[in-house]
């Protein structure tokens, strides 16, 4: 579903995209379109666009098309969700150890809107840390 999603093409479209969105999260998801991880994570951004429109914004970036943020994001993962708000890097307290970024392909819809809600709300009031609605941690996985 990649190509139903808006996707950035240089530096100067990612920069514009996070300066220019005041009153609304903008959300990248760095990676490959091919990538099959991305595929499962673009279909889950996809779906929820819809829904999440009025507060919060949805970009696909392709790290080998634009390698400007690959060392300052450090994205290293095949697949790699970020949250800006006002010109300001969200992170989300996970559980996962990595606060700055979801790095695996997440397929349950509602949970990942359950997430971009937190982040505004938190971002809203100023935060740059908020806590996930749910823990990701796989220490209660046996």
């Amino acid at each position: 579903m990649s190509y139903m999603l808006q996707h950035l093409k240089n530096g100067w479209q990612v920069d514009q995209a996070i300066l220019s969105e005041e009153d609304r999260v903008v959300i990248i998801r760095f990676g490959h379109d091919w990538d099959p991880t991305c595929m499962v994570m673009d279909e889950t951004l996809y779906n929820v666009a819809e829904r999440v429109k009025n507060f919060a914004t949805i970009y696909l970036v392709d790290i080998t098309e634009v390698p400007d943020f690959n060392k300052m994001y450090e994205l290293y993962d095949p697949c790699t969700v970020m949250f800006f708000y006002r010109n300001k890097h969200i992170m989300i307290d996970l559980g996962t150890g990595n606060n700055n970024k979801i790095n695996w392909a997440m397929e349950d819809q509602q949970e990942f809107i359950d997430i971009i809600e937190t982040i505004f709300r938190g971002a809203r009031k100023g935060r740059g840390l908020v806590v996930s609605p749910k823990d990701y941690s796989t220490k209660y996985r046996y």
